[in-house]
């Protein structure tokens, strides 16, 4: 008799834990949180720059863009993708912003295959170029040949939009030929310089204006001038395999930052007043710098220039067509 009555209360124990289970499997997933619009996960790990390409991202975050769209973000300042390769990879880590130049070079060496969910940043006059210190004697671009130069990556943006001028001025922009370039994390891009660890570094704003302010640098070259004019800097991307699995939340990640994108392409005081939140740029320096743009749409067009100039200068041996690794934004 005790163990039928044991019996029966197990069975009614099952059947309540049952009961609790069915209620909550329909509101919540894996990927954490409440989970009313259908997403596959609602927690997402966001890797980006510090620097003014990643303002739109936080303009999401502060304005409750994300949160509209049932989406729970959290960030990971990052060097470059490849330094986040592994969680990408395992998904411990869902978008990362990443150059143009870095992601392709990636898809290339089939390190990974990745997606371009959303754009980011394009290049324009005065906000990305070569910095020397105000004693240098490197007046001119032909002067740099034997000299150091700091790049945030070795096969970066950097590199890439320097090359076209290195080649102009006449020197062979190969990689141990006539200029060595050295790897510095982009927050240590003004000390390194200051220093003397590098003869010169190459540099996006805001940090070109925070190193005109603090240490008189000069700009040499204005890389997105004349070859390089508007050329494409950054952009969202996911792994194949995480925009397979997670249609829903990457359209809900598409749609917060649209709003924000829109946001930060016309109104300049929206991004200046974001940026120190985020970076070490102070709010004197980040309302006076030059900015790139940000475009609103994704276009492989635009991006298949980047594609073609890595061809060209031998970053990537073969022909990448970016058509393929557009995934345009859903509702």
């Amino acid at each position: 008799m005790r163990l039928a009555a044991a019996g029966r209360i197990a069975l009614i124990g099952l059947v309540a834990t049952l009961a609790l289970t069915s209620c909550s499997g329909t509101d919540t997933k894996p990927g954490g949180g409440s989970n009313a619009n259908g997403l596959e996960k609602t927690d997402l790990l966001i890797g980006q720059y510090p620097g003014a390409d990643s303002a739109p991202l936080f303009i999401a975050i502060e304005r409750g863009f994300f949160k509209e769209q049932g989406l729970n973000v959290k960030t990971e300042a990052i060097q470059a993708p490849q330094a986040v390769l592994p969680k990408l990879s395992n998904g411990s880590m869902d978008v990362v912003l990443g150059s143009y130049a870095t992601i392709l070079t990636i898809q290339s060496e089939g390190l990974e295959k990745f997606k371009y969910i959303a754009d980011s940043y394009q290049g324009a006059t005065g906000a990305f170029g070569i910095m020397v210190r105000r004693d240098s004697p490197i007046k001119k671009v032909a002067d740099l040949k034997g000299k150091k130069i700091g790049v945030n990556a070795l096969k970066g943006l950097g590199v890439l939009t320097m090359n076209p001028h290195l080649k102009i001025a006449g020197l062979d922009p190969t990689p141990g030929k006539d200029i060595q370039y050295v790897e510095v994390p982009t927050t240590n891009w003004l000390t390194a310089l200051q220093k003397g660890d590098v003869d010169a570094v190459w540099m996006t704003d805001p940090y070109v204006s925070e190193a005109k302010n603090k240490l008189g640098a000069t700009m040499l070259v204005d890389t997105m001038s004349g070859p390089t004019e508007s050329l494409p800097i950054t952009g969202w991307a996911a792994t194949e395999k995480w925009v397979a699995a997670n249609p829903k939340t990457m359209a809900a990640f598409q749609r917060a930052m649209a709003k924000a994108q829109n946001i930060a392409a016309t109104d300049r005081s929206a991004v200046t007043k974001i940026l120190p939140t985020f970076t070490k740029i102070p709010a004197a320096t980040a309302a006076t710098i030059n900015l790139g743009n940000y475009p609103t749409t994704l276009s492989a067009q635009r991006i298949q220039r980047v594609a073609d100039l890595m061809v060209e200068y031998g970053f990537i041996k073969n022909k990448i067509d970016v058509a393929p690794m557009i995934v345009t934004a859903q509702g």
